[in-house]
């Protein structure tokens, strides 16, 4: 797929944007990690990058977000590219939450930023951030480490994520969706249904489409490959094809949408799930009860 590199971005907020962050801190941050060591410690061998997310430049960074350039850069042009405010617009996923959870995933986490915010919302809930990236799976658990938040980082593909059935009560996405072709969106939230259990919810934080179709120009403010086919789906006819039901939209700021569903109670055979032992294969590692559920 081509995409355009001469986009709002790079010929308008990058200078601006540069002179507001701290180059040489973010310089000297990368160069105090061993990025592959680091790297090692996540990686899973049964992860496999689909060419969707490897072969496409995002945000005008080569290699996508498969280098530590991305995980260095992302939060400081995040915080001041996402309006009015990078942590009001995650929050406000946080706010529709109308669960009470105990076991909460996080999809496509990157370094983290929602995840850290839904674990201080609910301190008592496992937590577990997943993300494709290695690297920002780095940058993400640094940051929880710095704002001591036990938080658990998983290598992984939120379309096929090898937990078990039913074992979380919110399955959340923030700015994850914008980047991911039509057809990977509606198997992301396939897989979070069956993630779910009966009552769970799932919250997925991304652009408004409806302003997105009516703003073509904002379309071309950063280098993504899939933001036209972002802007001309719908996410809850996605959720409704997924199963899930009482799915609701609601702007952010107008620029951004919180899209909400419940996965139904089934009129038969509903399967009900008592804590048992935890099989550590299944964890790699992890020591989290989420997945010690059976049915």
């Amino acid at each position: 797929m081509t995409v355009r590199q001469d986009t709002i971005w790079e010929r308008f907020l990058s200078p601006v944007v540069r002179l507001l962050i701290d180059e040489d801190g973010l310089r000297r941050y990368a160069d105090s990690i061993n990025w592959e060591k680091e790297c090692d410690r996540f990686q899973r061998d049964d992860v496999i990058i689909p060419s969707y997310y490897s072969s496409q430049n995002f945000h005008g960074i080569t290699g996508g977000y498969l280098s530590y350039n991305a995980a260095v850069t992302y939060d400081p042009i995040t915080q001041y590219v996402v309006p009015p405010n990078e942590t009001i617009v995650r929050q406000a996923l946080v706010d529709a939450v109308n669960v009470k959870p105990r076991r909460i995933l996080d999809l496509g986490c990157g370094t983290g930023s929602t995840t850290l915010i839904l674990k201080r919302a609910f301190p008592e809930a496992e937590v577990i951030g997943l993300d494709l990236s290695p690297y920002m799976l780095v940058r993400a658990e640094d940051k929880a480490r710095n704002a001591s938040l036990e938080i658990a980082w998983r290598h992984g593909n939120a379309e096929k994520t090898g937990l078990r059935d039913a074992s979380f009560d919110l399955v959340t996405a923030s700015l994850l969706f914008h980047e991911t072709p039509n057809e990977v969106s509606l198997a992301i939230l396939q897989e979070s249904f069956r993630l779910l259990v009966t009552g769970g919810q799932v919250l997925i934080l991304d652009g408004n489409q409806k302003t997105l179709r009516q703003l073509e120009w904002l379309n071309d403010v950063f280098e993504e490959p899939y933001i036209r086919e972002y802007a001309a789906g719908s996410i809850e006819a996605n959720m409704g094809a997924a199963g899930f039901e009482a799915v609701r939209s609601q702007d952010v700021w107008w620029i951004n949408q919180v899209t909400s569903g419940v996965k139904p109670i089934a009129t038969e055979n509903v399967r009900r799930y008592t804590p048992t032992s935890i099989d550590n294969n299944d964890l790699e590692g992890l020591g989290s009860p989420a997945f010690g559920i059976m049915a």
